[in-house]
């Protein structure tokens, strides 16, 4: 079969009205594509977006741009996407940018974030997705582990990066600035480039998109996805969130993120609908959900902070008889958010799970409609081989008992998988394990196989819609003269899932104080990105410990589960970001 016989399937297979007919259909697709074999060559742009999509519906609106403060809006058709997306692959190899080589996109809610993605699948580039929270320190980090080749940035970041780039030495072979500034090229120029452009060679093993990711027990990891894992890996995405080719679908998702990828980019143009892109700086519910209606999205995804945001707004002025899905992603709703959800738009958020490592894995999927369970994050997509194992890697067969997250690789290896963290072995020794890849979360399954998120098996921090490492916040403490020791955990947040909080251990002589507490708090700020920064530091004489000298994190995450909602009869010296009015005027 080829490859684009397999997208046509999907979007076929999404239109089916019958729940039962589209399951099966969905078994037979994902045991055929499991066992297939792949072609050595694959260009997802060239093969399915223009050989596919633009051929047949080259005057579809392939995306919708809007900011939702100013309402200006933008429409760009398959062909007219596909143009622009050429254009920047044609400048960018003008400037010497090769097949192989990275590109560093630290760039908002833009058209010009899908155009320059498109360029680099076409190109055989390395996406190099970049959050535009990055500090200088960061930036730093990453340019010293993966070189710049090329950057693609708005202009409120050149700064920053144009510092990271000097304290590295590093000189990428073109930066283009969505705007202007000196020493970098508008890509505004872009237009005087051919809107033809031909596609690179890529193998399907081939490494084409590269993601940050942060752990607990060292700096930010790259995961490494390929010219299939990522492009075709997707179609799993795309049926558990149901996108049919006549839908005009939206994610709530910051750019620089693997979700974006997902939601985003691949979700919708992999079946030939459209996407959208509501630009914000700062959420407003009332703005975000006129967006959605004035545009009539059919499918709407969002992470789990929004909808706690949209079920407490007066939504009786919103017209949602255009939303036909609701899709949620990021940790378990509660059940009354689900219920309030449908109460308000009659349609019921199905919640889904996967990481950065890999595409949609485990979901609430469109036949499973009226039969889920509120807060399941539902079953396995057909296309991974998923288990529960217990601490001694034995596969657990026990209704409700909780055990790791395994995708299980002796059938098949799933396409949608990563193929490997980039420059670390290690890394990879400790995930791939006896024929299982672990997930580092944890779950169980009931006796009717719905799935129930437990938490992460390691020490990752879920705060709102961003996963936090340890590791980072406790050394940028540790740097501050007053600390000898911190430990960074994820507390029990209603709004935010998870709060960074910091157990902080003072140097012989250094005396607890609101003072110091301030002072932390300004140090983080100035050093790691808003959403890692510490929200309550609490000084301690000590913290719990392996007898190898580990900071035993589990034991505290479980002190603060057990104090929620207890008067605490040992007096605490804690300090709370928001009890110190004088952190409202810093920038970040």
């Amino acid at each position: 079969m080829s490859m684009e016989n397999l997208y046509k399937e999907v979007m076929n297979l999404n239109d089916m009205a019958d729940d039962d007919s589209k399951r099966d259909a969905a078994k037979a697709f994902f045991e055929k594509l499991n066992f297939m074999e792949i072609p050595e060559y694959f260009n997802w742009a060239s093969e399915i977006f223009e050989g596919l999509h633009v051929k047949e519906r080259g005057d579809k609106t392939a995306l919708i741009w809007t900011d939702i403060i100013s309402t200006e809006t933008k429409s760009y058709t398959y062909q007219e996407f596909s143009f622009h997306g050429n254009q920047c692959l044609n400048k960018m190899r003008k400037a010497g940018v090769e097949k192989g080589d990275n590109m560093y996109m630290m760039v908002p809610i833009a058209p010009e974030t899908w155009f320059a993605s498109y360029a680099c699948i076409k190109g055989g580039l390395v996406t190099v997705p970049t959050a535009t929270t990055m500090t200088e320190r960061e930036l730093e980090f990453r340019f010293k582990t993966y070189p710049a080749d090329s950057i693609v940035a708005d202009e409120i970041y050149t700064d920053i990066i144009d510092a990271a780039l000097e304290a590295t030495g590093m000189t990428p072979k073109i930066k283009i600035v969505l705007g202007k500034k000196d020493g970098w090229v508008s890509y505004a120029d872009l237009t005087g480039e051919a809107v033809e452009a031909e596609p690179a060679k890529t193998r399907s093993d081939d490494l084409l998109f590269c993601f940050f990711t942060s752990g607990t027990t060292g700096l930010p990891k790259r995961v490494g996805h390929t010219a299939v894992s990522y492009p075709l890996g997707h179609l799993s995405t795309s049926i558990v969130t149901g996108v049919r080719t006549a839908d005009i679908h939206n994610n709530l998702g910051a750019t620089g993120w693997g979700k974006w990828a997902w939601s985003s980019f691949f979700t919708p143009l992999n079946v030939g609908a459209t996407a959208t892109g509501f630009n914000f700086t700062v959420l407003d519910g009332e703005k975000y959900l006129t967006a959605i209606t004035r545009h009539k999205i059919s499918t709407f995804c969002a992470p789990p902070t929004a909808w706690r945001m949209f079920i407490n707004l007066d939504t009786s002025k919103f017209d949602f008889s255009s939303l036909r899905q609701s899709i949620g992603a990021g940790e378990p709703l509660n059940p009354e958010v689900i219920n309030r959800w449908s109460e308000l738009t009659g349609t019921e958020i199905r919640d889904f799970y996967g990481h950065t490592e890999s595409t949609s894995m485990i979901g609430n999927h469109p036949w499973m409609n009226g039969k889920m369970r509120n807060g399941s994050f539902g079953q396995p997509s057909f296309m991974y081989d998923v288990a529960l194992v217990n601490d001694d890697g034995k596969e657990i067969t026990v209704a409700d008992e909780p055990g790791h997250i395994v995708v299980k690789l002796d059938k098949w290896r799933s396409i949608g998988l990563f193929s490997e963290y980039i420059g670390n072995p290690e890394k990879m020794a400790g995930v791939f394990i006896d024929n299982y890849y672990y997930t580092g979360d944890r779950a169980s399954i009931d006796q009717d196989g719905y799935w129930w998120f437990v938490g992460r098996s390691d020490d990752v921090i879920k705060s709102a819609d961003f996963r936090i490492g340890p590791f980072e916040v406790e050394s940028a403490l540790l740097e501050h003269e007053a600390v000898a020791e911190s430990a960074i955990v994820g507390v029990p947040d209603e709004k935010r899932h998870q709060l960074v909080k910091a157990f902080c251990i003072l140097k012989e002589g250094v005396e607890p104080s609101r003072e110091l507490a301030l002072e932390l708090f300004q140090h983080t700020i100035n050093i790691l990105a808003k959403f890692k920064i510490p929200r309550i530091i609490e000084f301690v004489p000590a913290v719990p410990k392996t007898l190898s000298g580990k900071i035993r994190r589990i034991e505290l995450r479980q002190q603060e589960i057990d104090a929620q909602g207890k008067d605490s009869s040992q007096e605490k010296t804690e300090y709370f970001y928001w009890d110190f009015p004088e952190l409202k005027s810093q920038k970040k």
